[in-house]
Order: structure tokens, then C-alpha cells, then sequence
């Protein structure tokens, strides 16, 4: 249950769909937009995500999480597209037995959205510059001519 969305994320309704009287714990993650990055003022940011190969890997990565970890239910809600300070661009949830393992379940599933997923984000600064965030990772690194003999 992983998806990609342009609107803002409704966190309330994403929290009750994880109500289940087997559990005794619901975890969530909000990731907001916030106004500053590296000593710069950001005013607003972008996401471009290659949706089809995001949402496979988010389901599989809710998947992993499943499989790891003791839960009854997990989502997850990335944005795409322009966001402005304060807005949330990345809901995670989780519902389990227990606290434990719900919380462990919350962080291993941001933590790899953040590493596998084909998700791009463009900050746009209060002097005017912008800038792609953490795109050296997707980089291939380039190979050094071999001296000559």
C-alpha cells in the first residue's frame, strides 16, 4: 500500500485506515518541508519521482517490512511535485501488537524509501539559487583513464 500523490497527503484519514483492534500500536512518520537546508533559507521544494518504479519498490519495501517485522498493517505516501514549507511530503504508518516493533517497522520503512526509491528532490533557496538534493548517490562514478605504458 504504497503510493505517489500530487495532493496534499490527508494524514488523518491514512491513520484510522490503520485502525485494527488487534493492535496496540499505531506509529507514524510525517516528513515536513522545512524552511532552511544546509545553512540556506529554503522558500519551497520539488519532487520528481519515476512513479511506476517508485510505487513497485514502495510496495516492496512495505513488503520487507511485513516480513521482517510483526505488523499488521503498513502504508506509506510520498509527493511529488512543487511543496512549500510546512507541507508534509512523506507519510508513513504502521500498526502492530506492540510498540516495539511498530516503531522499529516506522523507521526501517523510511529509512529505505529514502535509499531505494527513484525519488528526486529540488530545494529552491531565499537567494534565488536552487539546487538537486543528494543526487551524487545516483551518479555512476566515472572511471579513470588508465596510464599509459
Amino acid at each position: 500500500m504504497f503510493s505517489v500523490t500530487d495532493k496534499k497527503i490527508d494524514t488523518v484519514d491514512l491513520k484510522a485506515a490503520l485502525a485494527n483492534n488487534s493492535c496496540g500500536a499505531c506509529v507514524t512518520f510525517e516528513g515536513w518541508v522545512r524552511n532552511h537546508s544546509h545553512g540556506k533559507s529554503v522558500k519551497r521544494l520539488e519532487y520528481e519521482v519515476y512513479a511506476e518504479l517508485a510505487i513497485r519498490e514502495g510496495e516492496r519495501i512495505l513488503k520487507n517490512a511485513q516480513e521482517k517485522f510483526p505488523l499488521e498493517l503498513a502504508r506509506c505516501v510520498h509527493r511529488e511535485g512543487p511543496l512549500n514549507v510546512g507541507d508534509c511530503s512523506v507519510w508513513v504508518g504502521v500498526s502492530a501488537k506492540h510498540r516495539d516493533e511498530a516503531f522499529k517497522a516506522c523507521r526501517y520503512i523510511i529509512d529505505e524509501i529514502k535509499q531505494r526509491l527513484p525519488i528526486w528532490k529540488k530545494e529552491y533557496y531565499g537567494d534565488g539559487d536552487s539546487g538537486w538534493v543528494n543526487c551524487e548517490r545516483c551518479e555512476t562514478p566515472r572511471q579513470k583513464p588508465a596510464a599509459a605504458s
